[in-house]
């Protein structure tokens, strides 16, 4: 029975991970800079690495659709198991939908993303200012959101290592000796 995660899931995972602390760090400090250049280059790199994201999740679920995960242990309740995949889902779902929401977001403010400053994706709504704020307001309600699951998703993890002492975390962390591609 495959009782870990292949390499090439660890890597997305953890990539993916540091990749979205980067960008919710980000959001959180450029949302409340006045008006500059600087603020304007954040405001790029962000919506980079956000595509960049929107990107490898696609990747990660091909991934995933196409090299089974672990199981859960038998410890777990059936309501564990089923909440565990409730909230897999539900963070699979906001890695989508918060990166297109600052991709409409930032269409409805008339001001195009270009990933990398190379590759210009079109603009998915007409720019209307006041449906430009309220995506905005979404998009922080959107991450907040996940800032908060991040953080259970995290509790969970820890707290099986600690208090059930199975290998919930352990088949996930990126030493494991036993990974495959």
């Amino acid at each position: 029975m495959n009782t870990h995660y292949t390499a090439t899931a660890k890597g997305l995972h953890w990539l993916m991970a540091l990749m979205i602390f980067g960008l919710l760090a980000l959001g959180f400090y450029m949302s409340d800079l006045p008006l500059s250049p600087q603020k304007l280059q954040l405001y790029s790199w962000h919506k980079w690495a956000g595509v960049t994201v929107f990107v490898l999740v696609w990747l990660r679920l091909f991934w995933r659709t196409t090299h089974r995960p672990p199981a859960y242990p038998l410890s777990m309740t059936p309501l564990q198991q089923a909440l565990a995949h409730a909230g897999h889902l539900v963070l699979y779902i906001l890695m989508v939908v918060i990166p297109v929401s600052g991709w409409l977001m930032s269409s409805a403010k008339g001001v195009q993303t270009v990933w990398f400053g190379l590759v210009p994706l079109p603009d998915l709504l007409v720019r209307d200012k006041e449906l430009g704020k309220q995506l905005a307001e979404l998009h922080s309600v959107l991450n907040i959101g996940f800032l908060v699951l991040i953080a259970g998703h995290a509790a969970v993890a820890l707290f099986h290592h600690v208090v059930h002492k199975d290998d919930i975390l352990r088949r996930m962390l990126p030493a494991r000796a036993h990974s495959t591609n």
